[in-house]
C-alpha cells in the first residue's frame, strides 16, 4: 500500500486506488491516514465532519463512510492478490481478521489505519526530518543537508492540496507545514555552514517573497547575499522586512537580525551562521500571518 498526503491526495495498492469519490468518505480517510497506526475517536471523525454541530445521524453516517472505505479496500486487495487470513492483534493478544477490516480496524471508541509506516509520506518525513535535525544539532552539516533534503522532496505541493479539511485536519496541516518549514530552515543554514551561499539565493529569494514577515529567511537570504559578495542586495533584504514587519503588524525586527544587519554595516567579514530558532512564538506568529 502506497498513501501519499504530502501534496495531492494518493492512496493505491499496487496500481488499484483506494480513494472514494465523494468528498465525505475521502475526509475521513485523509484524518486517518495522517494518524496512521494510531487511534482517531468517533468523536474526532465527527468534528472533523460536522464540526460542532453534527447532525443526530452523524454515528450511522461515519459508519457508512466507514463501510465504504472498507469495501474500496477489500477490492483493491483482492485485485492485487491478497487473499484475506488471519494474524495476531497486537494491541489485544487475539487472532484478527486481515483484508479490509485488519487495514481499517475498529478500536475501542474508534478506528485505527494499520498500516506499515514506511508506505505513508508523512512517516517518512517525519523520521528524514528528525535524524537530519540531530545530524544538524550535532554539527555533521553535510549529513544534514542531505538527510533533511530528501524529507523535503517528499513534498509534492502543499499538504492535502485536494481535500477539502474540517477543523482538526486543518490543525495537522498546520503542523505539518510548520515542520517544513523548520526543516527547510535547518538545510539551508547547513548548506550555508557548508559555505554554499551561492547555491542557495535563488531558493531563497522565492522563499523571502512567499514568506515576506518571516525573519529566519530573511537572515538566510542576507548572509547568503552578503557572503556573495552582494551587500547592497542584503542591505535592501533588511529593509524589505523592516518596512513590512512595521506596516502589517507594527513591530520592528528582531534583535537576531538587527545585529546580523549592523555587523553587515560595520564591514569585515561575513557573519557566522547561526541555527535557526524552532519555532519560537515570534517565528509562529510570523510564518502564519
Amino acid at each position: 500500500m502506497q498513501i501519499k498526503l504530502l501534496g495531492p491526495f494518493i492512496a493505491q495498492k499496487g496500481h488499484h486506488p483506494l480513494l472514494p469519490s465523494a468528498a465525505k468518505p475521502r475526509q475521513v480517510l485523509a484524518l486517518l491516514a495522517i494518524r496512521a497506526g494510531g487511534v482517531v475517536t468517533v468523536p474526532t471523525l465527527m468534528e472533523e465532519i460536522w464540526g460542532d454541530r453534527p447532525p443526530r445521524s452523524a454515528p450511522t453516517t461515519l459508519q457508512t463512510y466507514i463501510l465504504k472505505l472498507r469495501r474500496l479496500l477489500e477490492r483493491a486487495l483482492a485485485q492485487g492478490g491478497d487473499a484475506p487470513h488471519s494474524s495476531v492483534d497486537h494491541h489485544t493478544g487475539r487472532t484478527a481478521p486481515q483484508g479490509a477490516k485488519g487495514v481499517l480496524v475498529t478500536r475501542y471508541g474508534g478506528y485505527q489505519l494499520d498500516v506499515d509506516p514506511c508506505t505513508v509520506d508523512t512517516q517518512v518525513f517525519e523520521r528524514l526530518q528528525s535524524r537530519g535535525q540531530k545530524a544538524f544539532n550535532d554539527g555533521d552539516f553535510a549529513t544534514a543537508a542531505t538527510l533533511l533534503g530528501q524529507a523535503l522532496a517528499l513534498w509534492r505541493g502543499p499538504a492535502l492540496v485536494d481535500v477539502k479539511t474540517g477543523p482538526v485536519l486543518d490543525m495537522d496541516v498546520l503542523q505539518l507545514e510548520e515542520a517544513r518549514l523548520a526543516a527547510l530552515e535547518s538545510r539551508i543554514t547547513a548548506d550555508l555552514c557548508l559555505g554554499r551561499h551561492g547555491q542557495v539565493l535563488s531558493e531563497l529569494a522565492v522563499l523571502v517573497a512567499q514568506h515576506p514577515l518571516h525573519e529566519g529567511l530573511h537572515a538566510q537570504f542576507m548572509t547568503a547575499q552578503y557572503a556573495s559578495g552582494r551587500g547592497w542586495q542584503a542591505f535592501e533584504t533588511y529593509r524589505r522586512l523592516h518596512t513590512a514587519l512595521r506596516t502589517e503588524l507594527g513591530i520592528e525586527p528582531g534583535s537576531r537580525i538587527q545585529e546580523l544587519y549592523a555587523s553587515m554595516l560595520a564591514g569585515g567579514a561575513p557573519p557566522a551562521v547561526t541555527p535557526p530558532d524552532h519555532p519560537g512564538p515570534r517565528a509562529v506568529l510570523r510564518s502564519a500571518v
